[in-house]
């Protein structure tokens, strides 16, 4: 979709495109209601401006709609596919790899209560392995920072990877 296309929508669209990026529905209405952006950067700005504020309970609220890493997402919708296309990395784990992490994933759920979110796209499943065992070592405020901040990653990619300034920038991720 390109940006005028997106500043001209109606809300109830604009909120359902928004709500993939970041299932946070304060921000997805701050993000809705800051229309016209003009440029790609402009939303973007906006956006990351408006996920430093996000709290413990929008995490919680979010990650309601994360899959775990290395299993397939729940539905059909946008956000399972924009999933499953951030996962890749994912479908050429070693049966090893595999297995670690859905051991640490299980760890994880036990020790913070949340499912372990990690911006998954650009990474190898042996990365997130990685960092999975790392944060797995993290106090609960720090991990919250963190996971955060992974979500603030995953929202501005899955941003820049649906809204375009012009046609032959369509499809491209900044």
């Amino acid at each position: 979709m390109l940006i005028d296309q997106f500043d001209r929508s109606d809300a109830a669209a604009a909120r359902d495109l928004v709500g993939v990026w970041a299932a946070i529905p304060a921000w997805v209405d701050a993000v809705v209601a800051g229309r016209p952006y003009g440029s790609v950067d402009a939303l973007a700005a906006t956006a990351a401006g408006l996920a430093v504020g996000w709290t413990r309970a929008d995490l919680d609220q979010a990650l309601s709609h994360h899959p775990r890493i290395g299993e397939r997402p729940r539905g059909e919708g946008a956000g399972a596919a924009a999933s499953v296309r951030e996962q890749a990395s994912m479908t050429d784990a070693s049966p090893d790899v595999s297995t670690r992490i859905a051991a640490g994933n299980a760890a994880y759920e036990q020790r913070f209560g949340r499912v372990f979110l990690i911006r998954a796209a650009g990474r190898t499943a042996e990365e997130m392995l990685a960092e999975l065992d790392r944060r797995l070592g993290n106090d609960d405020e720090t991990e919250a920072r963190e996971a955060t901040g992974q979500l603030a990653e995953i929202a501005l990619l899955r941003l820049r990877g649906a809204i375009a300034d012009s046609p032959a920038d369509e499809g491209v991720p900044a």
